[in-house]
Parts: C-alpha cells; sequence; structure tokens
C-alpha cells in the first residue's frame, strides 16, 4: 500500500512540474510603438534595454514596430509595454500618460490614437 501511494506522490508531482509554463530564455516578440525619428529610435531602444531581461531591442521608424529578444525568467513584455509608455510612447497595450507625451521634443510628438 505504501509502494502504491508513493509511486502515486512522484507521478503527481511530475505531471504537475511538467505543466508549468516553460520560459524561453531568447523570446522574440514585435510590438507596435508610434514615434517618429531618430530620436524616438534611440529613446525607445534605451527605454526597452532598461528592463533587466531585455536582450535586444530594435525599433524601425517605417514599420512603427519593436523588435525584442527578451529572456521571460526575467522579465514579461508587460514590463516592456510599460517601460516604453514612461518615455511618453504609445504602444498597442499601453499608452503612455499625457505629461510623458508632453515632454517629448517637438519633432517626437506622433500622432496619437483615441
Amino acid at each position: 500500500m505504501k509502494n502504491i501511494i508513493v509511486t502515486l506522490m512522484v507521478l503527481m508531482i511530475g505531471v504537475s512540474l511538467n505543466a508549468q509554463e516553460k520560459k524561453n530564455k531568447n523570446a522574440k516578440y514585435d510590438i507596435e510603438v508610434n514615434g517618429n525619428c531618430a530620436m524616438c529610435k534611440k529613446r525607445i531602444e534605451k527605454a526597452a534595454l532598461s528592463v533587466k531581461g531585455v536582450k535586444s531591442a530594435v525599433w524601425h521608424i517605417d514599420h512603427q514596430d519593436l523588435h525584442l529578444v527578451l529572456d521571460e525568467t526575467k522579465t514579461t513584455l508587460d514590463q516592456v509595454h510599460e517601460a516604453v509608455a514612461k518615455v511618453g510612447h504609445d504602444t498597442e497595450k499601453v499608452k503612455a500618460t499625457d505629461e510623458a507625451y508632453n515632454d517629448l521634443h517637438g519633432c517626437c510628438k506622433f500622432e496619437r490614437k483615441q
């Protein structure tokens, strides 16, 4: 009887460990980030790279998207959205505060979606 109980416990632990979400150390994402110019590019990339776990951040002016490589064991995509919005740029998930947007240089003020 004890052997059956021990076997079932080991089996349950194994199943629960397998069911946990796998975190990717080199997860790739593309997120939409609004901006206009090279100053925006520098600001957006710097904000994204300031998040611990972000390995690469490249923003493309023509596509308005940020290509990311991040370690999901250290950060989440939501933390990147928050960091970019904090410096004044709207993302597909998080809108920058009016104060942060108004602090942008004149040429960096993109047309905001309502």
